[in-house]
């Protein structure tokens, strides 16, 4: 099923993981594909949508270097795939590992297509092609490279794995400031003017006050991770959220202070 939330922006929503997909068409019928996922089966019948409706996939773009978000089929073409620079050397150095979680968690996808990317090309902070504007807001908050997709004319922000309402901000805790890079990530996005509907990578579109209220949860699960305490985090109970809450004290325990320092 695809929801238009603006004039020629639909959204896919996949059952596992709540895993979203983006369509944004273009000119003469082509369109962009904005992490499409997440089953093969889903990724035949996108092909499949597209088709009937007289559309094709003109460009695709990863949001970052994870197993759900660069994926691709045989039934979209052979278009271009773009990711920023950054995402795409992190991409190609995981790929094994890109390829083996996506058969543990979805198999059947052709490694062919699993995560073969290419830098956005040219000098501007835009994605090239017949189509809205697409502009890339890049930070390192959740994977290195990590780039949201704004599309000021119908203020929509695709925002990949950021600002979700059923999953907590989940920090690459392998960067040198893991924190630091997702505060600088969320204000980014909260300080784009005018967003009218949010996208996130897992969870539900949201409007401009939803979005409000996402920023301020997120930034106060942060800063209960920076003072080393307990989230109390909605997104955090449950029992379908063992894997989250697992997570959280991964974070707690990667990022707390050391004994007799302050947190920054």
């Amino acid at each position: 099923m695809m929801d238009q939330i603006a004039p020629g922006v639909f959204v896919a929503t996949s059952p596992v993981y709540l895993t979203t997909t983006t369509i944004v068409v273009g000119g003469g019928g082509g369109c962009m594909l904005i992490d499409p996922a997440l089953t093969a089966a889903e990724l035949a019948g996108l092909g499949e949508w597209l088709a009937a409706c007289g559309l094709r996939a003109a460009v695709g773009y990863s949001t970052h270097p994870h197993w759900d978000h660069v994926l691709w089929s045989r039934s979209l073409g052979h278009a271009p795939r773009y990711a920023t620079a950054k995402a795409v050397t992190a991409a190609g150095r995981a790929r094994e590992a890109l390829l083996a979680e996506a058969e543990a968690t979805a198999p059947g996808h052709d490694p062919a297509f699993v995560g073969k990317l290419a830098a956005v090309p040219g000098q501007g902070p835009a994605i090239p092609w017949d189509g809205p504007r697409a502009e890339l807001i890049e930070h390192d908050g959740h994977a290195p490279g990590h780039a949201a997709v704004w599309l000021p004319e119908a203020g929509v922000l695709v925002a990949g794995d950021m600002l979700s309402d059923v999953e907590i901000p989940l920090l690459d805790v392998a960067a040198a400031d893991p924190l630091g890079d997702y505060r600088a990530g969320l204000d980014r996005l909260a300080s784009l003017p005018g967003i009218r509907s949010l996208v996130p990578g897992h969870g539900h579109v949201a409007d401009a006050a939803g979005t409000r209220a996402r920023v301020a949860m997120d930034v106060t699960y942060l800063d209960a991770v920076q003072a080393g305490r307990d989230a109390g985090d909605p997104r955090l109970l449950g029992p379908g959220a063992a894997w989250l809450r697992a997570e959280h004290a991964r974070q707690l325990a990667t990022t707390r202070p050391a004994p007799g320092r302050r947190p920054g």
